[in-house]
């Protein structure tokens, strides 16, 4: 089953309803076109790992070789503000390959019930290729010093939903 539209519009501008298109499924991952006036972005999406929560690779139509991670929890309550709450050391693998470490951004946006973790990493295309052949992407979060934060997720269909995430994108700017 498909993740609902709040879920799947999440990103880029959160609290602003993004129109989707092009939506197909790859085993657990989905890819597909968000787009709002000129604005057009492309996302591949895990919806299996967690009832709650949103891991996706995201595009953006112009600057399709500057990709972006984020992962999208669903909250109680809708957020009364946008803000940067934390930065935190991140480290994500696939399987027993390279450990990618970098920094996630905890952030809220005003009027949507999600938290974002907007990851960065310097080798994030090493991790896409990893990605698309491994079985089990693992995060880990250092919330502080002794508080670690870890979740899983499962690649299956994830090689596929990048890489038409990716050609959707390249065929938007022409």
């Amino acid at each position: 089953m498909f993740l609902s539209a709040g879920l799947l519009l999440a990103g880029p501008a959160a609290a602003t309803n993004y129109n989707t298109s092009d939506a197909r499924a790859h085993g657990g991952w989905h890819s597909l076109a968000l787009s709002l006036g000129e604005a057009r972005h492309f996302r591949a999406l895990d919806q299996h790992s967690y009832s709650d929560s949103l891991f996706s690779v995201n595009a953006s139509a112009g600057a399709c070789d500057l990709p972006w991670l984020e992962l999208r929890v669903e909250l109680d309550a809708y957020q009364p503000e946008s803000a940067t709450v934390n930065r935190v050391p991140a480290d994500l693998r696939v399987d027993y390959e390279t450990i990618h470490s970098g920094h996630a951004a905890f952030v809220t946006e005003r009027g949507d019930r999600g938290f974002y973790v907007r990851i960065a990493l310097p080798e994030l295309d090493l991790l896409l290729d990893e990605m698309a052949d491994g079985e089990l992407l693992r995060l880990r979060l250092m919330r502080g010093e002794d508080d670690p934060w870890f979740m899983a997720f499962d690649l299956t269909g994830a090689g596929e939903a990048i890489a038409r995430m990716q050609r959707l994108c390249g065929q938007a700017v022409r």
